[in-house]
């Protein structure tokens, strides 16, 4: 590994980037980032064998996402991105504060393309039940501009409908459509799409909010702050590069590449399992 060389202020930095999500949902995250970072290696961890983290308690997936983030600082990960919305909300702050490792999170991109886009300064939250309970939307938004209304709403059974691959029944159009009707009787101009798996439904939300209503994709966001930290930190590989990317996951193998396959849009393989008891063997700081 290059991780020594790096650290001594080498201009390459071949480690790889480490992600992971509570199921399949942060492979639109990682689809973005190869896409926009080709030259770098990924390693995505899906915890699909404990999804979902939404309706969990808040130290359940603390501790879950202590465990991972751990599992991938010890296979020499030079950044680290919770694609994962309700571990994000839920563990973040107290990983940055606990890791040495720079982390990156789904709810800070995200607040801040919605404070850029809004014209109205009213905001909706789409999201999963954790991530509406802990506030953390709410927080950050209202740390960029503390006259933003905000509108969360929680979407219970969404992640996991899309997850089974259920992205246009009779079903999932009514549930979109309830979802989404509160925010549109608040007004909102711009909706956050708090949780990784709902891009696979942009086009339906956008179909029911009407293009007058912007929504802001954690993907997108996420990919570029990954970009703006390599290059502050000059942890870049190799420019010239084709990148490789891997992946582990808690559930079964084969259903985790059927379902994943459909989000990355891309090559799926080189799938390992990690066993749950393996990480459930991480001291929780």
């Amino acid at each position: 590994m290059a991780g020594a060389g790096a650290a001594e202020g080498a201009s390459v930095d071949q480690r790889p980037i480490g992600m992971f999500d509570s199921g399949v949902g942060g492979l639109t995250v990682l689809h973005e980032c190869l896409v926009s970072h080709p030259n770098e290696d990924f390693i995505y961890l899906g915890d699909t064998g404990r999804f979902p983290y939404g309706p969990r308690r808040v130290e359940e997936i603390s501790s879950f996402a202590w465990q991972i983030a751990s599992h991938l600082l010890s296979l020499d990960v030079k950044l680290l991105v919770v694609a994962c919305n309700p571990a994000t909300a839920a563990a973040l702050p107290w990983l940055q504060e606990q890791l040495e490792a720079s982390i990156i999170g789904a709810v800070h991109p995200e607040a801040e393309a919605a404070v850029q886009t809004t014209r109205n300064r009213r905001i909706g939250i789409l999201a999963t039940e954790a991530t509406v309970a802990s506030g953390s939307y709410a927080r950050a938004l209202l740390n960029l501009d503390a006259g933003l209304e905000i509108f969360p709403q929680a979407c219970p059974q969404l992640a996991s409908m899309i997850q089974s691959g259920d992205v246009s029944s009779p079903e999932m159009v009514e549930a979109v459509k309830s979802y989404a009707a509160p925010l549109k009787e608040a007004g909102v101009d711009t909706v956050i799409l708090g949780c990784t798996h709902y891009p696979l439904v942009t086009p339906m939300l956008q179909r029911v909010f009407g293009r007058e209503v912007t929504l802001v994709n954690s993907a997108r966001e996420i990919a570029r702050e990954v970009g703006e930290v390599l290059e502050r930190k000059g942890i870049g590989n190799d420019p010239a590069r084709e990148g490789n990317y891997s992946f582990l996951c808690t559930g079964q193998a084969e259903s985790f590449v059927e379902v994943g396959a459909r989000f990355l849009q891309m090559p799926f393989e080189n799938v390992k399992t990690v066993e749950i008891s393996e990480l459930e063997k991480i001291v929780v700081a």
